[in-house]
Protein backbone atom coordinates (compact mmCIF):
# COMPACT_ATOMS: atom_id res chain seq x y z
CA UNK A 1 0.00 0.00 0.00
CA UNK A 2 1.14 2.78 -0.96
CA UNK A 3 -0.53 6.59 -0.14
CA UNK A 4 1.53 8.86 -1.74
CA UNK A 5 2.39 12.35 -0.68
CA UNK A 6 2.99 13.62 -3.70
CA UNK A 7 -0.01 14.91 -6.10
CA UNK A 8 -1.65 12.53 -7.65
CA UNK A 9 -0.93 14.20 -11.07
CA UNK A 10 2.58 13.03 -11.05
CA UNK A 11 1.20 9.32 -11.51
CA UNK A 12 0.84 7.19 -14.49
CA UNK A 13 -2.34 5.45 -15.38
CA UNK A 14 -1.28 2.37 -13.39
CA UNK A 15 -0.38 4.44 -10.66
CA UNK A 16 -2.90 6.42 -10.09
CA UNK A 17 -5.35 2.95 -10.55
CA UNK A 18 -3.59 1.38 -8.12
CA UNK A 19 -3.75 4.63 -5.74
CA UNK A 20 -7.20 4.69 -5.62
CA UNK A 21 -7.78 1.24 -4.89
CA UNK A 22 -5.37 0.97 -2.14
CA UNK A 23 -6.91 4.77 -0.74
CA UNK A 24 -10.12 2.78 -0.82
CA UNK A 25 -8.42 -0.28 1.04
CA UNK A 26 -7.06 2.35 3.72
CA UNK A 27 -10.98 3.78 3.92
CA UNK A 28 -11.94 0.16 4.48
CA UNK A 29 -9.65 -0.14 7.77
CA UNK A 30 -10.01 2.44 8.87
CA UNK A 31 -13.90 2.24 9.26
CA UNK A 32 -13.01 -1.14 10.56
CA UNK A 33 -14.38 -2.66 7.81
CA UNK A 34 -11.30 -5.47 7.02
CA UNK A 35 -8.86 -7.38 8.73
CA UNK A 36 -6.26 -6.94 6.50
CA UNK A 37 -3.69 -4.11 6.59
CA UNK A 38 -4.51 -2.81 10.17
CA UNK A 39 -0.94 -2.18 11.02
CA UNK A 40 0.15 -0.35 7.74
CA UNK A 41 2.46 2.06 8.19
CA UNK A 42 0.71 4.12 5.64
CA UNK A 43 -2.16 4.59 7.61
CA UNK A 44 -0.09 6.15 10.71
CA UNK A 45 -0.34 9.84 9.49
CA UNK A 46 -4.32 8.87 8.99
CA UNK A 47 -4.82 7.70 12.39
CA UNK A 48 -2.43 10.58 14.21
CA UNK A 49 -5.32 13.23 12.53
CA UNK A 50 -8.46 13.82 14.59
CA UNK A 51 -10.74 12.71 12.30
CA UNK A 52 -8.91 9.40 10.15
CA UNK A 53 -12.14 8.27 7.48
CA UNK A 54 -12.49 12.40 7.09
CA UNK A 55 -9.08 12.50 5.89
CA UNK A 56 -8.90 9.55 3.95
CA UNK A 57 -12.38 10.79 2.43
CA UNK A 58 -10.75 14.05 1.80
CA UNK A 59 -7.21 12.51 0.39
CA UNK A 60 -9.60 10.25 -1.82
CA UNK A 61 -11.55 13.05 -3.31
CA UNK A 62 -8.70 14.93 -4.65
CA UNK A 63 -7.77 11.71 -6.37
CA UNK A 64 -10.67 11.63 -7.64
CA UNK A 65 -10.67 14.91 -8.82
CA UNK A 66 -7.32 14.31 -10.83
CA UNK A 67 -8.53 10.74 -11.99
CA UNK A 68 -11.68 12.66 -13.72
CA UNK A 69 -9.22 15.49 -15.28
CA UNK A 70 -8.07 12.94 -17.20
CA UNK A 71 -11.25 11.47 -18.27
CA UNK A 72 -11.14 8.65 -15.84
CA UNK A 73 -14.40 7.73 -14.40
CA UNK A 74 -13.74 6.34 -10.47
CA UNK A 75 -17.28 6.23 -8.67
CA UNK A 76 -17.51 8.99 -6.12
CA UNK A 77 -20.14 7.11 -4.22
CA UNK A 78 -17.43 5.07 -2.59
CA UNK A 79 -16.06 7.51 -0.44
CA UNK A 80 -18.45 9.75 1.95
CA UNK A 81 -18.09 13.37 2.78
CA UNK A 82 -14.79 15.06 2.51
CA UNK A 83 -15.89 17.88 4.81
CA UNK A 84 -13.11 20.68 4.93
CA UNK A 85 -10.39 20.62 7.55
CA UNK A 86 -6.91 20.99 8.48
CA UNK A 87 -4.63 19.49 6.79
CA UNK A 88 -2.23 16.66 7.44
CA UNK A 89 1.57 17.47 8.30
CA UNK A 90 3.92 15.92 6.51
CA UNK A 91 7.76 16.44 6.07
CA UNK A 92 10.08 17.48 3.29
CA UNK A 93 12.45 14.70 3.57
CA UNK A 94 9.38 12.51 2.99
CA UNK A 95 7.60 14.11 -0.30
CA UNK A 96 11.32 14.06 -1.73
CA UNK A 97 12.29 10.24 -0.95
CA UNK A 98 8.54 9.37 -2.18
CA UNK A 99 9.35 11.46 -5.73
CA UNK A 100 12.77 9.55 -5.62
CA UNK A 101 10.78 6.31 -5.27
CA UNK A 102 8.22 7.14 -8.06
CA UNK A 103 10.58 8.40 -10.51
CA UNK A 104 12.48 4.84 -10.25
CA UNK A 105 9.25 3.08 -10.89
CA UNK A 106 8.59 5.60 -13.74
CA UNK A 107 11.48 4.61 -15.43
CA UNK A 108 11.38 0.95 -15.51
CA UNK A 109 7.42 0.83 -16.00
CA UNK A 110 6.23 4.85 -18.21
CA UNK A 111 9.55 5.56 -19.58
CA UNK A 112 7.75 8.70 -21.60
CA UNK A 113 5.76 9.73 -18.38
CA UNK A 114 9.90 9.85 -16.34
CA UNK A 115 11.02 11.90 -19.33
CA UNK A 116 8.36 14.27 -18.74
CA UNK A 117 9.04 14.50 -14.88
CA UNK A 118 12.58 13.78 -14.26
CA UNK A 119 13.81 17.28 -14.00
CA UNK A 120 11.39 18.84 -11.70
CA UNK A 121 13.02 19.70 -8.95
CA UNK A 122 10.31 20.95 -6.35
CA UNK A 123 7.12 18.08 -6.74
CA UNK A 124 3.69 19.26 -5.07
CA UNK A 125 1.92 17.58 -2.52
CA UNK A 126 -1.01 16.12 -2.40
CA UNK A 127 -3.47 18.94 -1.05
CA UNK A 128 -4.29 17.35 2.25
CA UNK A 129 -0.45 17.65 2.87
CA UNK A 130 0.85 20.46 4.63
CA UNK A 131 4.54 20.38 4.12
CA UNK A 132 7.44 21.28 7.09
CA UNK A 133 10.60 20.78 6.99
CA UNK A 134 11.98 17.44 7.95
CA UNK A 135 13.69 14.03 7.13
CA UNK A 136 11.64 10.64 6.14
CA UNK A 137 9.23 9.62 8.75
CA UNK A 138 9.73 6.64 10.92
CA UNK A 139 7.11 4.46 9.31
CA UNK A 140 8.55 4.83 6.15
CA UNK A 141 10.97 1.75 5.25
CA UNK A 142 14.64 3.11 4.09
CA UNK A 143 18.15 3.01 4.80
CA UNK A 144 19.41 4.82 7.89
CA UNK A 145 21.11 7.30 6.25
CA UNK A 146 18.05 8.31 3.91
CA UNK A 147 16.74 8.77 6.80
CA UNK A 148 18.51 11.72 8.26
CA UNK A 149 19.09 14.01 5.14
CA UNK A 150 16.21 17.09 5.14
Amino acid sequence: MRLWTLHPKYLDPQGLVALWREALLARAVLRGRTNGYRHHPQLHRFRASATPVTSVNRYLAAVHRDATSRGYRFDASRFGPARSGSRLVETSGQLEYEWDHLLTKLRHRSPARYRLLRNLTAPESHPLFRIVPGVVREWERVTSDRRTRP
